[in-house]
């Protein structure tokens, strides 16, 4: 099975390449949009509040402590790279499905 271009495997885990629309009407997932996952968050882009909301849905979609779910790339920016510990990219599309 192909991976999507939003997931890259790691040893110790996955990375996961997200556009970040803050300050949206509701906290979703949509498509990809090309090597990135498209995900939307009610919080706003202030004092790393979308960022928090970010960590904390990927931490309950994938069923996990917010420790696991790392964001590596992108604090300021709307193109993130997270890091997922301990998970397998072929579980991280099942959960994102």
């Amino acid at each position: 099975m192909a991976l999507p271009g939003y997931l890259r495997a790691q040893p110790d885990g996955t990375l996961l390449a997200v556009k970040l629309q803050p300050r949206a009407s509701r906290n979703e997932i949509g498509g990809a949009l090309g090597d990135e996952l498209r995900i939307k968050v009610t919080a706003p882009p202030v004092d790393a509040a979308a960022n928090q909301a970010l960590v904390e849905m990927l931490a309950d979609l994938l069923d996990c402590s917010r420790a696991r779910v790392e964001l590596l790339r992108g604090h300021t920016s709307r193109h993130k790279t997270l890091k997922l510990h301990g998970f397998k990219p072929e579980e991280v599309l099942a959960k994102l499905k």
